[in-house]
């Protein structure tokens, strides 16, 4: 028979578990109250398994899982409508919280899913033959993009990424080498992203401005299209 790895992952509560991932269209497979508090849940050939301990702290929690998909866009949209169902905004910090959907440096374009629980289930579908990471870029504004999207969001050093953003920025004001148009959104949107982690949503909201007067082409919109959905979900949940 071929093989499966289900993943059994920690939980405070199981029944608040369940009510996040049946509002991502998750079905429940199992449940039992005694004499330990066990699930889990399915949704298509994705199968999770989670375990109740009192004492896990998901604030703490470094437990995580990958799942690869050949769907990673339409996971993406249905996960973050059905967060907005349930919650009434796309939840961008804290607990539960989705991650921006974007192409990574390692070869695939993933989203961070991170439940109740603390943990992070990262789905994600190759777009490479190979998942060692690309080259550095040499050009100054994509190499800050690279650096800074892995350091913020893969290693979740957010403060170490705003820096790099920061100085990239910094480094093309009031001269013709600033960066093009959608590099300019994306780093501003990087930033936003790592300032309301850092501090607040509301330290989101002048990165978004400065994003929003960025003057884009048609094509430059449609490259930007994760990092302007991202934008969108940061703005909805400040408000």
């Amino acid at each position: 028979m071929a093989e499966t790895v289900i993943p059994i992952l920690p939980c405070p509560s199981i029944d608040e578990l369940l009510d996040f991932y049946r509002a991502l269209g998750f079905e429940v497979i199992s449940y039992q109250k005694s004499p330990n508090p066990y699930c889990g849940v399915r949704l298509r050939d994705i199968e999770l398994h989670f375990f109740g301990m009192k004492a896990h702290d998901p604030t703490t929690s470094y437990s995580t899982c990958y799942v690869l998909t050949d769907d990673v866009d339409g996971l993406y949209a249905s996960f973050r409508a059905g967060l907005k169902a349930a919650l009434g905004r796309v939840p961008t910090r804290g607990l539960p919280r989705i991650g921006a959907l974007k192409d990574m440096s390692y070869g695939v374009r993933q989203f961070l899913l991170t439940d109740p629980g603390g943990n992070c289930i990262r789905i994600g579908r190759p777009i490479a033959d190979s998942v060692e990471h690309s080259a550095v870029p040499k050009e100054r504004y994509a190499r800050a993009l690279h650096q800074a999207t892995l350091l913020g969001e893969s290693k979740g050093d957010h403060a170490a990424a705003a820096r790099i953003v920061d100085r990239a920025l910094e480094s093309g004001a009031g001269d013709d080498t600033g960066p093009s148009p959608l590099q300019h959104v994306q780093l501003l949107v990087l930033r936003a992203e790592m300032a309301a982690q850092l501090d607040g949503l509301h330290a989101a909201a002048p990165w978004l401005d400065r994003a929003d007067a960025v003057e884009l082409s048609d094509t430059d919109r449609q490259s930007a299209h994760d990092a302007l959905r991202r934008a969108a979900d940061l703005r909805e949940s400040e408000g």
